[in-house]
């Protein structure tokens, strides 16, 4: 194991971000591998997962990025606040515009609650491009995490990038569950379920790259960009994660799961960082 971490560690930057969301995505395909064993899960079970998703994507924003940018951002020209600030709010709104645009379908919504430009795509892949948006801050703040660590930045930690793809890898486990479960359940086949379920996370790998080269080549950007991960993931949790919780009777559960998912993320990031 010890031989395996100082290889890790030996790797040029770029490369820990790729193989660290590449172990992201392969957590996904690993929670849409269940369709292989059940057609159905529980609405309770399914609700308590997607809160725990929102918990750590909510302790991974401030422990892991807002957190980091602010300290890296001191003694700076500007306010140590300031490029936290403008960065959270440029990671929302490019959120909010994809959002718009997008066309994507919620989870548990029916086919006439599509959001973004209407077309006339199937509900297979408005699910999957739902999942899609929850992804792409995902990769980025991973691959920023890293990034930041080859540029060797102050506040810049090897231990808490790894807990923050650890982090991000337990919380996408539930999400390739929440794409291919409910294909299944419409009747697509095992494969295609699995199929579809896996691939809304191959952005991340894409994503994680270009953070991790955006921040080694253009240094004085990290505080901003950490912080845009962390704005894009917040404007995820509440506008997507949140809401498809509260949509049946288990909000109670859901609730409790995003807690969960909090402490197991900040526990990660204080532990390993």
């Amino acid at each position: 194991m010890e031989q395996h971490l100082h290889w890790f560690l030996s790797l040029n930057p770029i490369i820990q971000a790729l193989l660290a969301t590449t172990f992201t995505w392969l957590i996904t395909a690993s929670g849409a591998s269940l369709v292989f064993l059940f057609k159905e899960m529980s609405r309770r079970l399914l609700d308590t997962m997607l809160g725990f998703t929102g918990g750590v994507m909510l302790a991974a924003s401030f422990w892991s990025l807002l957190n980091p940018a602010i300290e890296m951002s001191e003694g700076r020209s500007v306010p140590s606040w300031f490029p936290a600030a403008i960065g959270f709010i440029a990671g929302a709104l490019f959120l909010f515009f994809l959002d718009k645009y997008l066309p994507h379908l919620h989870i548990y919504a029916d086919k006439k609650e599509q959001e973004g430009v209407k077309t006339d795509w199937n509900k297979t892949i408005l699910l999957v491009l739902a999942i899609t948006l929850h992804n792409i801050p995902e990769g980025l703040a991973v691959g920023v995490a890293f990034g930041a660590v080859g540029a060797g930045l102050p506040h810049a930690d090897i231990g808490a990038a790894i807990a923050l793809a650890i982090g991000i890898g337990l919380q996408n486990f539930p999400e390739g569950i929440a794409v291919a479960m409910p294909l299944r359940r419409q009747g697509v086949s095992k494969f295609k379920s699995f199929w579809w379920g896996q691939l809304s996370a191959i952005v991340e790998p894409v994503a994680g790259v270009i953070g991790a080269a955006a921040v080694i080549f253009m240094e004085p950007i990290l505080p901003y960009a950490l912080s845009f991960a962390a704005g894009a993931m917040v404007y995820v949790v509440i506008e997507e994660v949140v809401p498809e919780t509260q949509r049946d009777k288990y909000t109670d559960n859901a609730t409790l799961g995003l807690i969960a998912g909090f402490v197991v993320m900040m526990i990660l990031d204080v532990a390993l960082g």
